[in-house]
């Protein structure tokens, strides 16, 4: 390793890479923001999803430099044997000259070796970064799942043998992480955000409601975002605290969910997708955002427009976010824990408010992308010094 490699205060000067299947578009700012806290450039080199995906990608980056790939898919993206492997990463590799490479800890990627072996071969780290000990897709009860996860077990430890550090989206991942037997001082982590540090003080909310609650979904609108449960748990609820439901977004499943609603639930409106000054005047005049399904990107937006949040345990990054004092984790699939818990949240708005303060707390303080970004330098910077 070239010894002019080093951390300036608050940044790191060496070239930094990162290999990513896809580049979405919400990872952008953050890529930006660690990009300007690498004084000897970063570049992201990926490829395209499958359309059948939805995943909205950019390559419109302005202080990171991007660099295009070509993923060959191999099976379906949904199915358990699905793998990708990605033409022209070794070119980028030679052109770019990473002195530390940040890639997915997904052991699907089969590019993911040679890219590792690459760097090695060179005396210069590689950093993964991932979800944490991925589980399989069937009820957790399923015998021939439970079998396959066991057998599974070795190759994924011998997986994360290649990496000189892990760097997990969560708590909850990084102690995955070491119960896989990773070296304890080599998981850091980066709690997941997609939205920068909020300035100011958050919006302004009366002690009560303006005529009834006011109840928030934002996301792509899918199945698996289990707004039907959602549906049906405020149609449940009381009359005189049946909320006002806007549900903010475009998807597959928007025709069948906005005839659900017609039947069970007609305080709900569909306004399809927003975005800017439409957006923010749909969090600020929202009481409680609730997200009953899969998925997360808007939880930190939420909380940044100080709403409190009915959150599904999901993937685990959500207990992160999701405390006691500012929100409520609820079992997903369970449309009778949902109620409840709205039941709870929307009897004591005064509650809510409160809760809704520390929410914006933990976003201006704990989870944004700067922070984020600050402890991307800190793990590059410590794995470059035991090189050293």
């Amino acid at each position: 390793m070239d010894n002019s490699v080093h951390i300036e205060q608050g940044g790191f000067s060496g070239r930094v890479g990162i290999l990513q299947r896809v580049l979405p578009a919400y990872r952008l700012p953050f890529f930006d923001i660690l990009a300007h806290s690498c004084a000897g450039g970063l570049c992201i080199a990926a490829g395209e999803p499958r359309p059948e995906e939805s995943i909205h990608t950019s390559a419109d980056v302005n202080i990171a430099q991007y660099n295009p790939l070509k993923n060959i898919h191999i099976g379906r993206v949904s199915s358990p044997f699905y793998l990708c492997w990605q033409n022209g990463f070794i070119g980028w590799l030679n052109e770019w000259q990473p002195d530390v490479l940040i890639i997915e800890a997904n052991p699907r990627y089969i590019s993911t070796r040679y890219a590792v072996n690459w760097m090695h071969a060179r005396q210069r780290p590689v950093i993964g970064w991932g979800l944490g000990i991925p589980t399989a897709n069937a009820q957790k009860n399923d015998l021939h799942n439970n079998t396959l996860k066991t057998a599974r077990r070795p190759g994924r430890q011998r997986f994360l043998g290649m990496f000189d550090a892990i760097i997990a989206y969560s708590n909850k991942g990084a102690r995955e992480y070491r119960a896989a037997g990773f070296p304890e001082d080599k998981v850091y982590v980066a709690i997941n955000a997609v939205s920068s540090k909020p300035i100011g003080l958050a919006p302004e909310r009366g002690p009560d409601y303006e005529q009834r609650p006011a109840v928030l979904f934002v996301g792509r609108l899918q199945e698996r975002k289990r707004v039907d449960l959602l549906l049906e748990a405020c149609a449940a609820l009381p009359p005189d605290i049946q909320p006002d439901l806007k549900i903010v977004g475009e998807g597959p499943a928007l025709n069948a969910f906005r005839k659900q609603a017609e039947e069970i639930y007609p305080r709900a409106c569909f306004t399809g997708a927003l975005h800017g000054d439409e957006l923010a005047n749909a969090f600020c005049k929202a009481d409680l955002f609730v997200l009953p399904g899969t998925g997360g990107l808007a939880v930190q937006e939420a909380m940044g427009y100080g709403l409190p949040l009915i959150v599904a345990e999901g993937d685990g990054t959500q207990a992160d976010l999701v405390r006691p004092e500012n929100g409520w984790l609820v079992e997903e699939d369970n449309v009778d824990v949902l109620h409840n818990t709205l039941h709870e949240a929307l009897a004591d708005p005064k509650r809510l408010r409160k809760m809704g303060t520390i929410s914006y707390r933990i976003v201006q303080e704990e989870v944004n992308i700067e922070m984020m970004a600050q402890l991307f330098i800190r793990a590059m910077q410590k794995e470059i010094e035991a090189r050293d």
